[in-house]
């Protein structure tokens, strides 16, 4: 049923407490001392811990034992018990992390309710963990273009190592995500993914919020880094971060270890810590904003995740497992995209990047008519903000409204031809056919218009040469 260990150095009350125990259903084990407990511990983490205060012959004391157990291991309880007790006791193992105190000679009843709800809370504490794990649903990534294929093969290289990794890229473009497919192929994958969302924590609270706190009437409070343990803890803009924070955690990257708000004692933890910025934080070092000490212990491994528009080519793909997605989670309907929805998705501008692009076939899903392929009509609705407009017509962008007819022609013809490059992932055979033009006549129009092509993000994409702009 779940294993308690027992701690007491008269061997008739551990035993008479092991008994009455395993007729409920519980295993347990026995230690007489702390170096017998510390083993035992060490050994094996018990489910709960059943502790006496004073342990003759030993070189710890209950309340040795407890500091170290919940320092090392938090999510244990532990129950104290003492023949000794009066309220400075009973408030001082409170302070240490005990879930409860109960005076020698006890009530058999009492203590099994004790042991109950104690068992009781750390199971609820257990299936939380991993109810927030389930809930972020199957990690996997999408795509298979030039740029995602760099991508995929960054994060791969560092699964299995225990580097620190820097993960960089616009807002949407799916850092976090990049992120838990490095925890999920670690070593670390059944250990927690715990995020501190940098920019949501109020600056005057981060340090409690990291490191937790302990006090006479709250007792112990552990914080995100001691969730983190045995995981990875994954700072989300973590340029964010306030600059006194910043400093320890430094220090906990270099120890390994630090200090509860409000307490005395170190505490030990094994964290892997992944970070993403949309910034750029060389800027933010020049401005004093970000300690640069801390941007090169974080920058171990750097990694770029590409916006969507260098992988227009996924796009297709993507809103195809988010229409399935949709489908899976909340019923919208199945629908297929029309050629013409995919080449628009793929011709669209994406400032949210892979976010908004789900945002939008969401919306599709939601205000559509539930039957048939999405066409490209639907797309323009709800891109105009679900309004309708002049039923779904282009409007002429303001910029090509002021230009004379050539250059308007010319700006356009750039567009057209940058839009639809970079759709076919910097393919000029596929996109020549596409457009109806010989590969020789389309590089002529090309150099003419100042588009070139190149690599960028592993991708092979095309822009307009500086000066070129017209």
């Amino acid at each position: 049923m779940a294993d308690i260990l027992i701690v007491d150095d008269e061997r008739d009350i551990r035993e008479l407490i092991s008994d009455i125990l395993e007729d409920e259903g519980y295993t347990t084990r026995l230690a007489g001392t702390s170096d017998e407990a510390v083993a035992q511990v060490k050994k094996e983490l018990p489910a709960l811990m059943i502790l006496d205060i004073w342990l003759k012959d030993s070189a710890m004391d209950g309340i040795d034992i407890l500091k170290m157990v919940k320092r090392e291991h938090p999510q244990v309880p532990v129950v104290i018990i003492s023949g000794h007790g009066n309220i400075e006791i009973a408030v001082a193992a409170i302070k240490q992390g005990a879930y409860d105190f109960i005076e020698k000679p006890f009530n058999i009843d009492q203590l099994m309710v004790v042991i109950a709800r104690a068992m009781e809370t750390s199971r609820l504490r257990r299936e939380n963990v991993e109810l927030r794990r389930k809930d972020q649903g199957p990690v996997e990534m999408i795509g298979t273009s030039a740029a995602f294929k760099t991508l995929r093969s960054n994060l791969e290289k560092v699964m299995r190592s225990n580097g620190r990794v820097m993960l960089t890229g616009p807002a949407g473009s799916g850092k976090e995500l990049a992120a838990r497919i490095i925890h999920g192929g670690s070593d670390r994958a059944d250990g927690p993914f715990v995020v501190v969302n940098s920019a949501a924590v109020e600056p005057d609270r981060m340090e409690q919020v990291l490191f937790g706190r302990e006090g006479a009437e709250r007792g112990i409070e552990p914080g995100l880094l001691e969730e983190a343990h045995g995981g990875v803890l994954y700072f989300d803009e973590v340029a964010d971060m306030p600059l006194g924070t910043q400093s320890k955690i430094l220090r906990v990257l270099v120890e390994q270890s630090f200090t509860r708000v409000g307490g005395a004692d170190r505490v030990n933890v094994d964290v892997r810590v992944i970070s993403s910025t949309t910034r750029d934080l060389t800027a933010a070092i020049a401005a004093r904003q970000f300690r640069e000490e801390l941007y090169h212990r974080l920058n171990v491994v750097p990694i770029h995740v590409p916006p969507l528009a260098d992988r227009r080519e996924d796009i297709p793909e993507l809103a195809a497992h988010f229409i399935r997605l949709f489908n899976a989670t909340q019923g919208l309907p199945l629908r297929a995209l029309s050629d013409e929805a995919r080449a628009m998705l793929q011709s669209m501008h994406w400032p949210g990047n892979v976010r908004q692009l789900k945002n939008v076939i969401e919306r599709v899903l939601i205000l559509g008519d539930g039957a048939g392929e999405i066409v490209a009509a639907e797309l323009v609705e709800v891109d105009a903000g679900g309004d309708g407009g002049e039923g779904g017509s282009v409007v002429l962008p303001a910029a090509l409204a002021t230009l004379p007819l050539r250059e308007a022609r010319e700006a356009f013809e750039r567009e057209y031809l940058l839009t639809q490059i970079n759709r076919f992932g910097g393919n000029i055979s596929r996109t020549a056919s596409f457009v109806g033009m010989e590969r020789s006549a389309l590089h002529r129009k090309l150099k003419s218009l100042g588009v070139v092509t190149g690599t960028k993000s592993g991708a092979r994409v095309a822009w307009v040469a500086e000066g070129d702009e017209g």
